[in-house]
């Protein structure tokens, strides 16, 4: 799917990305941040801090090459998860 300027609101765009412990955050161009938990995509809660660390953004998403992971910002707005994700289980 190719995405064009045109057809992608720019105040969506990610400036900068990244993960702490148990969640994905992006910050977009109109000053927005968006975080989500990161059990909502396996690949990524598997991955080790640096392959975490190393994140490309794009003009609609967040790449990480390491594991070849994308995430869209329009997926992470909409509380779109990972096929299969599950809620890691509360300690008690």
């Amino acid at each position: 799917m190719t995405i064009s300027h045109e057809s992608y609101p720019e105040a969506e765009r990610p400036i900068e990305a990244w993960c702490d412990l148990h969640d994905v955050h992006v910050r977009l161009s109109d000053g927005r941040r968006v975080s989500t938990p990161l059990w909502w995509y396996p690949r990524l809660l598997k991955a080790t801090p640096a392959e975490r660390n190393n994140v490309h953004l794009m003009l609609a998403g967040v790449h990480w090459p390491d594991i070849d992971e994308d995430l869209s910002i329009r997926g992470m707005l909409a509380g779109w998860k990972a096929p299969g994700a599950k809620e890691p289980e509360k300690a008690a």
